[in-house]
């Protein structure tokens, strides 16, 4: 193997591959990095076996020469240095050349550096999967998908499932809905499908989704996603991303969504955030992260909570809507804001039922949003 490279679009592929690396492994040749040379490209692979994700570098693109191949051939690179390394070298071309034993030289102008390589042949193979079921997203859209879901899921590896996303399609409407009991958040849309194309009970870790929103690129980039018995595969460019789907069935959670509300707001997102940030930065002081909503006579809501130590907050709102019954509730701020940071909305609508029934957090904007939280019983 011998060849010659462009420096940025190696680093590139390297670090999108390099997501798939866990320092966890028992499986010492998954700590690395496989290289793959032909004269078509080059195609990096890693993997940790719940994901796997492979990018090629093609010879040419735009009709500018990326690779040259003078012998083709695979190795396995040890990733953390071989990550670390290529950022560094000070050449933006940088020559491969893989000797006797797996020995691999790379060069870059006056550096030279050998790295022991792995055989090639022990890497695992990676998934096959029938492209029998597959749709397109746009990528904004499913980064967006993703991010006002996966800071719900469950952080507690006892119930596995939770510390998933469910996926589900149907007639055309893609959800995602994640939850640690505690709260929940759920996000749909409308996407562009065959009419019997139709899936259930599809969950992605959120480790997974967050290492692949990071993957696509911010522009708007079209991702196909092939749903498979065990896998999703997830295609971005010149990247191939493999997920494991999580095993067991996801809870019912629709049943706890009230319809009708006994109390409901409609506050300025953006002050509502600043409200509650001012409080939760006395509740975390208690370590109960508990803050307090009342809504008052004179059409305002209050917000307080306190400390011990440090004393106490009181702020009056403004409500831009008010329609039902007073009402008082305590919650856990720090879930509030994380609703808040990633609604992305004007106004916000919350919906209550009573002090000790889901707190349910809606866009005015988009009607396919919904969050949910649940607040705390206490004695003042």
């Amino acid at each position: 193997m011998k060849l010659s490279i462009l420096k940025n679009e190696l680093n590139e592929a390297i670090q999108n591959v390099s997501r798939a690396i866990s320092s966890r492994t028992t499986i010492p040749i998954l700590t690395g990095i496989k290289v793959d040379v032909t004269f078509q490209g080059v195609t990096l692979t890693a993997s940790d076996t719940d994901i796997s994700i492979q990018s090629f570098i093609p010879i040419e693109d735009d009709r500018q020469t990326i690779v040259q191949v003078e012998r083709p051939g695979s190795v396995v690179l040890p990733a953390k240095f071989f990550v670390e390394i290529i950022k560094k070298l000070p050449s933006q071309h940088i020559e491969i050349e893989m000797q006797d034993q797996f020995q691999t030289l790379l060069r870059a102008g006056s550096t030279d550096i050998q790295i022991v390589g792995l055989d090639p042949e022990e890497y695992p193979v990676l998934p096959s999967i029938e492209e029998d079921q597959v749709f397109t997203v746009n990528g904004d859209l499913l980064k967006t998908m993703i991010k006002q879901t996966v800071f719900a899921i469950s952080t507690n590896e006892t119930t596995p499932i939770l510390t998933g996303v469910l996926w589900n399609l149907q007639d055309g409407e893609l959800k995602f809905v994640a939850t640690d009991r505690h709260r929940l958040a759920s996000r749909a849309a409308h996407i562009e499908v065959d009419t019997d194309l139709r899936f259930h009970n599809i969950v992605i870790s959120g480790k997974t989704m967050n290492e692949l929103s990071k993957i696509i690129p911010d522009q708007n980039t079209k991702v196909d996603i092939v749903v498979a018995d065990n896998q999703v595969l997830f295609k971005i460019d010149h990247v191939l991303f493999y997920s494991r789907i999580l095993d067991g069935t996801y809870p019912d959670t629709s049943r706890i969504i009230p319809n009708q509300y006994k109390t409901e707001l409609v506050l300025d997102t953006k002050k509502l955030t600043e409200a509650i940030d001012r409080a939760y930065l006395l509740s975390r002081e208690e370590k109960t992260n508990i803050v307090r909503l009342q809504t008052k006579e004179d059409g305002t809501i209050e917000i307080s909570s306190s400390s011990t130590e440090l004393g106490r907050v009181t702020e009056q709102l403004e409500v831009k809507e008010f329609n039902g019954e007073a009402l008082r509730i305590a919650f856990n701020s720090k879930y509030m804001l994380d609703v808040l940071k990633v609604i992305e909305c004007e106004n916000i609508f919350l919906g209550f039922t009573g002090a000790m029934s889901p707190i349910i957090f809606k866009s005015t904007e988009n009607v396919n949003s919904l969050h949910l939280i649940l607040p705390y019983r206490t004695t003042t």
